[in-house]
Protein backbone atom coordinates (compact mmCIF):
# COMPACT_ATOMS: atom_id res chain seq x y z
CA UNK A 1 0.00 0.00 0.00
CA UNK A 2 1.27 3.34 -1.15
CA UNK A 3 5.04 3.25 -0.09
CA UNK A 4 4.58 1.12 3.07
CA UNK A 5 7.27 -0.66 4.10
CA UNK A 6 7.52 -4.01 5.74
CA UNK A 7 10.16 -6.27 7.62
CA UNK A 8 10.87 -8.78 10.14
CA UNK A 9 12.92 -7.72 13.69
CA UNK A 10 13.78 -10.36 15.99
CA UNK A 11 12.61 -9.23 19.43
CA UNK A 12 13.40 -11.61 22.45
CA UNK A 13 14.02 -14.43 20.03
CA UNK A 14 10.14 -13.75 18.72
CA UNK A 15 10.35 -12.89 14.93
CA UNK A 16 8.00 -10.15 14.58
CA UNK A 17 6.70 -8.36 11.41
CA UNK A 18 6.19 -4.64 11.31
CA UNK A 19 4.69 -1.82 8.70
CA UNK A 20 6.36 1.15 8.86
CA UNK A 21 6.23 4.48 6.50
CA UNK A 22 7.09 7.79 7.40
CA UNK A 23 10.26 10.06 8.46
CA UNK A 24 9.85 11.71 12.14
CA UNK A 25 8.41 10.68 16.09
CA UNK A 26 7.91 6.79 16.38
CA UNK A 27 3.98 6.38 16.50
CA UNK A 28 3.43 2.99 17.52
CA UNK A 29 0.25 1.60 16.97
CA UNK A 30 -1.34 -1.69 18.42
CA UNK A 31 -4.16 -3.52 16.75
CA UNK A 32 -7.03 -5.43 18.89
CA UNK A 33 -8.62 -8.46 17.67
CA UNK A 34 -9.29 -9.67 15.18
CA UNK A 35 -6.82 -7.10 13.40
CA UNK A 36 -3.47 -7.11 11.91
CA UNK A 37 -1.03 -3.81 11.22
CA UNK A 38 -3.79 -3.85 8.06
CA UNK A 39 -6.27 -1.88 10.74
CA UNK A 40 -3.95 0.53 10.82
CA UNK A 41 -3.63 1.59 7.04
CA UNK A 42 -5.59 4.91 7.24
CA UNK A 43 -3.75 6.04 10.12
CA UNK A 44 -0.05 5.00 8.91
CA UNK A 45 -0.54 6.60 5.47
CA UNK A 46 -2.48 9.78 6.93
CA UNK A 47 -0.03 10.67 10.26
CA UNK A 48 3.07 9.49 8.05
CA UNK A 49 2.12 12.13 5.58
CA UNK A 50 2.04 15.04 8.29
CA UNK A 51 5.79 14.01 9.62
CA UNK A 52 5.53 11.33 11.62
CA UNK A 53 7.22 7.37 11.43
CA UNK A 54 3.88 5.50 11.80
CA UNK A 55 5.05 1.83 12.55
CA UNK A 56 2.49 -1.05 12.83
CA UNK A 57 3.61 -4.84 14.80
CA UNK A 58 1.41 -7.78 13.87
CA UNK A 59 1.37 -8.48 17.74
CA UNK A 60 2.58 -11.99 18.60
CA UNK A 61 0.30 -14.72 17.39
CA UNK A 62 -1.47 -12.62 14.70
CA UNK A 63 -0.68 -12.56 10.80
CA UNK A 64 3.27 -12.98 10.08
CA UNK A 65 4.90 -12.79 13.59
CA UNK A 66 5.51 -16.16 15.47
CA UNK A 67 2.83 -17.58 17.68
CA UNK A 68 4.10 -19.54 20.46
CA UNK A 69 2.47 -22.44 20.90
CA UNK A 70 1.50 -22.08 24.90
CA UNK A 71 -1.40 -20.09 25.77
CA UNK A 72 0.36 -19.12 28.86
CA UNK A 73 3.00 -17.17 26.40
CA UNK A 74 0.76 -14.25 25.63
CA UNK A 75 0.32 -12.50 28.89
CA UNK A 76 0.45 -8.61 29.56
CA UNK A 77 4.13 -9.30 30.48
CA UNK A 78 5.18 -11.28 27.08
CA UNK A 79 3.20 -8.63 24.78
CA UNK A 80 4.69 -5.72 26.54
CA UNK A 81 8.38 -7.12 26.43
CA UNK A 82 7.73 -7.58 22.87
CA UNK A 83 7.05 -3.71 22.34
CA UNK A 84 10.19 -2.53 24.25
CA UNK A 85 12.11 -4.95 22.15
CA UNK A 86 10.63 -3.51 19.31
CA UNK A 87 11.24 -0.21 20.31
CA UNK A 88 14.68 -0.67 21.74
CA UNK A 89 15.88 -2.04 17.63
CA UNK A 90 13.33 -0.15 15.71
CA UNK A 91 13.45 3.25 17.83
CA UNK A 92 16.59 3.24 19.59
CA UNK A 93 17.20 6.82 19.39
CA UNK A 94 13.82 7.77 21.06
CA UNK A 95 13.43 7.83 24.69
CA UNK A 96 9.75 8.04 24.40
CA UNK A 97 7.21 7.27 21.65
CA UNK A 98 3.55 7.99 20.86
CA UNK A 99 1.00 5.21 21.07
CA UNK A 100 -1.73 4.31 19.44
CA UNK A 101 -4.11 1.18 20.25
CA UNK A 102 -7.63 -0.14 19.81
CA UNK A 103 -9.31 -2.86 21.69
CA UNK A 104 -6.62 -5.64 22.67
CA UNK A 105 -3.71 -2.87 21.99
CA UNK A 106 -5.61 -0.68 24.11
CA UNK A 107 -5.38 -3.10 26.91
CA UNK A 108 -1.89 -4.04 25.95
CA UNK A 109 -0.85 -0.15 26.06
CA UNK A 110 -2.70 0.16 29.33
CA UNK A 111 0.12 -2.25 30.93
CA UNK A 112 2.45 -0.89 28.59
CA UNK A 113 2.07 2.58 30.41
CA UNK A 114 1.69 0.81 34.24
CA UNK A 115 4.94 -0.99 33.56
CA UNK A 116 7.06 1.15 31.90
CA UNK A 117 5.88 4.72 31.54
CA UNK A 118 9.06 6.26 30.82
CA UNK A 119 8.92 4.91 27.28
CA UNK A 120 5.31 6.22 26.29
CA UNK A 121 5.09 10.21 25.63
CA UNK A 122 1.07 9.86 25.19
CA UNK A 123 -0.90 7.38 24.44
CA UNK A 124 -4.56 7.58 22.28
CA UNK A 125 -6.41 5.07 23.28
CA UNK A 126 -9.28 3.44 21.17
CA UNK A 127 -12.31 1.40 22.89
CA UNK A 128 -11.00 -0.11 25.76
CA UNK A 129 -10.50 2.35 28.79
CA UNK A 130 -8.41 1.57 31.26
CA UNK A 131 -9.61 -1.32 33.81
CA UNK A 132 -8.75 -1.30 37.33
CA UNK A 133 -7.53 -4.37 38.90
CA UNK A 134 -10.50 -5.55 41.26
CA UNK A 135 -8.53 -7.93 43.83
CA UNK A 136 -11.91 -9.13 44.85
CA UNK A 137 -12.87 -11.17 42.27
CA UNK A 138 -10.79 -12.69 38.98
CA UNK A 139 -12.31 -11.21 35.34
CA UNK A 140 -13.56 -14.52 34.18
CA UNK A 141 -15.57 -14.66 37.13
CA UNK A 142 -16.87 -11.31 37.15
CA UNK A 143 -17.84 -12.10 33.03
CA UNK A 144 -19.87 -14.95 33.96
CA UNK A 145 -21.31 -13.48 36.59
CA UNK A 146 -22.80 -10.46 34.84
CA UNK A 147 -23.06 -12.24 31.48
CA UNK A 148 -23.18 -15.52 31.84
CA UNK A 149 -21.55 -18.88 29.96
CA UNK A 150 -22.45 -17.69 26.82
CA UNK A 151 -20.98 -13.88 26.52
CA UNK A 152 -17.85 -13.88 23.90
CA UNK A 153 -15.19 -13.92 26.25
CA UNK A 154 -16.35 -17.00 28.49
CA UNK A 155 -16.40 -18.93 25.27
CA UNK A 156 -13.10 -18.10 24.44
CA UNK A 157 -11.47 -19.58 27.48
CA UNK A 158 -12.22 -23.25 26.53
CA UNK A 159 -9.07 -23.86 24.05
CA UNK A 160 -9.64 -25.47 20.91
CA UNK A 161 -13.29 -25.18 21.19
CA UNK A 162 -14.73 -21.89 19.98
CA UNK A 163 -11.14 -22.39 17.09
CA UNK A 164 -13.76 -25.70 15.89
CA UNK A 165 -16.73 -23.61 15.56
CA UNK A 166 -15.17 -20.61 13.49
CA UNK A 167 -13.95 -23.53 11.04
CA UNK A 168 -17.25 -24.21 10.38
CA UNK A 169 -18.37 -20.88 9.72
CA UNK A 170 -15.52 -20.18 8.05
CA UNK A 171 -12.70 -17.51 8.60
CA UNK A 172 -13.98 -15.10 6.12
CA UNK A 173 -17.51 -15.23 7.54
CA UNK A 174 -16.55 -15.07 11.20
CA UNK A 175 -14.18 -12.15 10.21
CA UNK A 176 -17.69 -10.43 8.99
CA UNK A 177 -19.68 -11.31 11.40
CA UNK A 178 -17.22 -9.78 13.93
CA UNK A 179 -16.60 -6.25 11.88
CA UNK A 180 -20.53 -6.15 11.39
CA UNK A 181 -21.35 -6.26 15.04
CA UNK A 182 -23.08 -2.94 15.92
CA UNK A 183 -25.17 -4.15 18.97
CA UNK A 184 -24.35 -2.01 21.75
CA UNK A 185 -25.17 -4.96 24.00
CA UNK A 186 -22.87 -7.65 25.10
CA UNK A 187 -21.82 -10.12 22.46
CA UNK A 188 -23.33 -13.82 23.07
CA UNK A 189 -22.03 -17.15 21.31
CA UNK A 190 -23.93 -20.07 22.75
CA UNK A 191 -22.16 -23.33 21.76
CA UNK A 192 -22.94 -24.94 18.07
CA UNK A 193 -24.89 -21.46 17.02
CA UNK A 194 -22.01 -18.91 15.72
CA UNK A 195 -23.12 -15.26 15.46
CA UNK A 196 -26.90 -16.09 15.17
CA UNK A 197 -27.38 -15.58 12.10
CA UNK A 198 -28.70 -18.49 9.03
CA UNK A 199 -25.03 -20.19 7.95
CA UNK A 200 -25.53 -18.84 4.09
CA UNK A 201 -27.44 -15.24 5.04
CA UNK A 202 -25.68 -12.82 3.22
CA UNK A 203 -23.46 -10.27 4.97
CA UNK A 204 -23.37 -6.80 3.89
CA UNK A 205 -20.36 -5.57 4.78
CA UNK A 206 -20.02 -1.20 5.78
CA UNK A 207 -19.02 0.97 3.26
CA UNK A 208 -15.87 1.60 5.10
CA UNK A 209 -15.07 -1.96 4.37
CA UNK A 210 -14.07 -3.63 1.15
CA UNK A 211 -14.16 -7.67 0.09
CA UNK A 212 -10.11 -7.30 -0.63
CA UNK A 213 -9.93 -5.60 2.83
CA UNK A 214 -11.88 -8.99 4.23
CA UNK A 215 -10.02 -11.28 2.15
CA UNK A 216 -6.03 -9.72 3.28
CA UNK A 217 -7.35 -10.45 7.08
CA UNK A 218 -9.20 -14.12 5.95
CA UNK A 219 -5.14 -14.75 4.16
CA UNK A 220 -3.51 -14.37 7.27
CA UNK A 221 -5.97 -15.84 9.87
CA UNK A 222 -6.46 -18.87 7.33
CA UNK A 223 -2.73 -19.76 7.82
CA UNK A 224 -2.10 -18.57 11.48
CA UNK A 225 -5.67 -19.47 12.69
CA UNK A 226 -7.42 -17.75 15.26
CA UNK A 227 -5.40 -19.31 17.91
CA UNK A 228 -2.72 -17.00 18.95
CA UNK A 229 -5.54 -14.21 18.83
CA UNK A 230 -7.64 -15.85 21.58
CA UNK A 231 -5.11 -16.74 23.67
CA UNK A 232 -5.34 -12.86 24.59
CA UNK A 233 -8.19 -13.86 26.20
CA UNK A 234 -7.35 -17.00 27.85
CA UNK A 235 -5.10 -14.95 29.74
CA UNK A 236 -7.26 -12.19 31.42
CA UNK A 237 -7.33 -14.44 34.78
CA UNK A 238 -3.40 -14.74 34.96
CA UNK A 239 -3.11 -11.40 33.85
CA UNK A 240 -5.01 -10.63 36.89
CA UNK A 241 -2.53 -12.28 38.97
CA UNK A 242 0.19 -11.40 37.76
CA UNK A 243 -0.61 -7.87 38.28
CA UNK A 244 -1.06 -7.87 41.78
CA UNK A 245 1.50 -5.43 42.27
CA UNK A 246 -0.43 -2.62 40.71
CA UNK A 247 -3.93 -2.77 42.16
CA UNK A 248 -4.67 1.00 42.65
CA UNK A 249 -1.75 2.19 40.25
CA UNK A 250 -2.91 4.93 38.29
CA UNK A 251 -1.74 5.29 34.67
CA UNK A 252 0.63 8.40 34.28
CA UNK A 253 1.20 9.54 30.67
CA UNK A 254 -0.29 12.25 29.17
CA UNK A 255 -3.68 10.40 27.19
CA UNK A 256 -6.65 11.05 25.03
CA UNK A 257 -9.69 7.99 24.86
CA UNK A 258 -11.99 7.83 22.05
CA UNK A 259 -15.35 5.65 21.52
CA UNK A 260 -17.91 4.75 19.66
CA UNK A 261 -21.64 4.95 21.61
CA UNK A 262 -22.43 2.07 19.47
CA UNK A 263 -19.18 0.12 20.92
CA UNK A 264 -20.17 -3.23 22.80
CA UNK A 265 -17.37 -2.15 25.07
CA UNK A 266 -19.18 1.13 26.08
CA UNK A 267 -22.16 -0.32 26.73
CA UNK A 268 -20.72 -2.84 29.04
CA UNK A 269 -19.17 -3.80 32.52
CA UNK A 270 -20.37 -0.06 34.01
CA UNK A 271 -17.82 1.15 31.26
CA UNK A 272 -20.36 4.04 30.39
CA UNK A 273 -20.39 5.12 34.18
CA UNK A 274 -17.12 5.10 34.89
CA UNK A 275 -15.65 7.02 31.92
CA UNK A 276 -18.23 9.77 32.74
CA UNK A 277 -17.98 9.64 36.36
CA UNK A 278 -14.61 11.08 37.09
CA UNK A 279 -13.30 7.78 38.44
CA UNK A 280 -11.61 7.25 35.18
CA UNK A 281 -9.42 10.64 35.43
CA UNK A 282 -8.96 9.32 39.15
CA UNK A 283 -7.40 6.67 37.79
CA UNK A 284 -5.50 8.26 34.89
CA UNK A 285 -4.96 11.81 35.78
CA UNK A 286 -3.03 13.09 32.54
CA UNK A 287 -6.69 12.17 30.75
CA UNK A 288 -6.92 15.08 28.47
CA UNK A 289 -10.30 14.29 26.98
CA UNK A 290 -12.83 11.02 26.64
CA UNK A 291 -14.60 11.82 23.23
CA UNK A 292 -17.31 9.92 22.50
CA UNK A 293 -18.17 9.69 18.81
CA UNK A 294 -22.12 9.19 18.24
CA UNK A 295 -23.62 6.70 15.55
CA UNK A 296 -19.84 4.85 15.50
CA UNK A 297 -19.43 1.13 16.74
CA UNK A 298 -16.16 -0.84 17.77
CA UNK A 299 -14.21 -0.64 14.75
CA UNK A 300 -13.68 2.84 14.94
CA UNK A 301 -10.62 3.72 13.23
CA UNK A 302 -11.63 1.74 10.19
CA UNK A 303 -15.19 3.26 10.49
CA UNK A 304 -13.94 6.78 11.17
CA UNK A 305 -10.71 7.41 9.64
CA UNK A 306 -10.43 11.22 8.72
CA UNK A 307 -11.69 11.86 12.17
CA UNK A 308 -9.57 9.50 14.35
CA UNK A 309 -6.52 10.71 12.21
CA UNK A 310 -7.17 14.50 13.14
CA UNK A 311 -7.88 13.19 16.47
CA UNK A 312 -4.43 11.86 16.70
CA UNK A 313 -2.74 14.37 15.18
CA UNK A 314 -4.40 17.39 17.02
CA UNK A 315 -3.33 15.61 20.60
CA UNK A 316 0.28 14.51 19.84
CA UNK A 317 0.98 17.82 18.63
CA UNK A 318 0.88 19.21 21.48
CA UNK A 319 3.70 17.02 23.04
Amino acid sequence: MEGIEHRTVNVNGLSMHIAEKGQGPTILFLHGFPGLWYSWRHQILALSSLGYRAVAPDLRGYGDTDAPAEPTSYTSLHVVGDLIGLLDVVAADEEKVFVVAHDWGAIIAWYLCLYRPDRVKALVNLSIAFMPRNPQMKPIQSFRALYGDDYYMCRFQEPGEIEAEFAEIGTARVLKNIVTYRNPGPLYLPKGKGFGAAPHTPIVLPSWLTEDDINFYASKFDKKGFTGGLNYYRNLDLNWELTAPWTGAQVKVPVKYIVGDLDLVYNSYGTKDYIHSGEFKKDVPLLHEAVVMEGVGHFINQEKPDEINKHIYDFIQKF
